[in-house]
């Protein structure tokens, strides 16, 4: 017996119609009979065309499996993820604090200055305008918050997921080329690099794995892909040159950008807290997100989600405030590194003895 069922979900039913009958012609007896039996059908089904989607970030169950397994591997069970991710305590994560370094010298300014006006592009392409709280003196010296004024767009579920989206495509880069730049550089002077290249291709790797976490939640329309293209091809060219011109300016930037990322984080958690993201209340992370960063049960919705990036991303500011802190031509990698007196504090791959704004070299070396 044929069956039409695959074929007329993806044709106009005047083009299934002619479809029919020139197989109609062809064919004799009881599998023309059947045929006519399944033309109802096919006539019946109108043709469904997809909205168009420039922009978007609407969830659909077809997003699920937009990391289908590889179907030509069979002997293939799973592959792990190539670096294991630290256990965070929830004490830990909650004690990640919004923080700033302070600029001490023209090169910090001139990468604050980058980092400032990239944020401005960052929150005019996604749409971002947090809402602020206006507040009004009272009688006995203290505050009182009078309401919430909005900004030229209202922040939602929608639009923090546009802006993760964004954030984390540009995000995964720095780590790239600044362990690229490196690698070649220690190939070409034939010295080691002295554990900088695993931490940034680490930096790089978990900053991918926000952007896959989030993309089981999100499907990025066409305009925004688009953008996500001209973004990495222009931040990726521009960071590698000046990468090769001073590594330490980079990672300052990259510090910056990351304290930026922080303050994100924290204002879409406080969101949740006070009931303006209603959709998260009850949404549990995707699996991809569980596995990665083992999420116990009955700690696994959206607001622990965003928890753990933000303690991420806090680290991430840490490591760069420090690696642009050091010597960059001969200094180790303090965060890999082994100490004489391991019960001193010092930098290390968790959020133990974390430091906002960095580590000094003398702290360290």
């Amino acid at each position: 017996m044929y069956s039409t069922r695959p074929l007329a979900a993806s044709l106009h039913p005047r083009a299934a119609t002619k479809l029919l009958h020139s197989v109609n012609a062809n064919l004799k007896g009881s599998e023309t009979a059947c045929l006519k039996a399944c033309s109802a059908s096919v006539l019946v089904r109108p043709a469904q065309v997809a909205p168009h989607r420039p922009f978007t970030s609407t969830t659909q169950q077809r997003i699920k499996e937009i990391f289908p397994p590889p179907n030509d591997a069979p002997s293939i069970k799973v592959t792990p993820p190539a670096w294991h991710h630290p256990v965070y305590t929830e004490e830990q994560m909650k004690s990640i604090q919004v923080a700033h370094r302070e600029t001490r010298n023209w090169a910090d300014r001139v990468a604050l200055m980058m980092v400032r006006l990239m944020r401005w592009g960052m929150d005019t392409a996604t749409g971002y305008s947090h809402a602020k709280e206006t507040v009004k003196l009272q009688g006995d010296g203290n505050q009182a918050a009078l309401g919430q004024k909005k900004g030229w767009f209202a922040m939602n579920e929608r639009k923090w997921l546009i802006r993760f989206l964004f954030l984390e495509s540009v995000a995964g880069v720095p780590g790239m080329v600044a362990a690229s730049v490196r690698h070649l550089h220690s190939l070409r002077r034939l010295k080691r690099d002295n554990g900088w290249i695993e931490t940034l291709l680490e930096e790089a790797y978990n900053e991918r794995m926000h952007l896959l976490t989030f993309m089981k939640m999100a499907e990025p329309g066409r305009f925004m892909k688009l953008m996500i293209l001209g973004a990495q091809g222009v931040f990726y060219n521009g960071f590698f040159l000046a990468y090769l011109i001073s590594p330490r300016i980079c990672h300052r930037f990259v510090g910056f950008l990351e304290e930026e990322a922080v303050t994100t984080y924290s204002r879409a958690i406080a969101d949740i807290e006070a009931g303006k993201l209603p959709k998260w209340n009850k949404l549990e992370a995707p699996e991809i997100a569980v596995r990665y960063w083992n999420m116990p049960e009955g700690h696994r919705t959206m607001k622990d989600l965003l928890l753990y990036i933000r303690a991420d991303e806090a680290k991430h500011r840490e490591v760069n405030h420090t690696l642009g802190n050091l010597e960059q031509e001969k200094d180790p990698n303090p965060f890999v590194s082994e100490y004489e007196d391991p019960n001193k504090p010092h930098p290390s791959k968790s959020i133990d003895n974390i430091k906002p704004t960095g580590w000094e070299r003398q702290e360290v070396m």
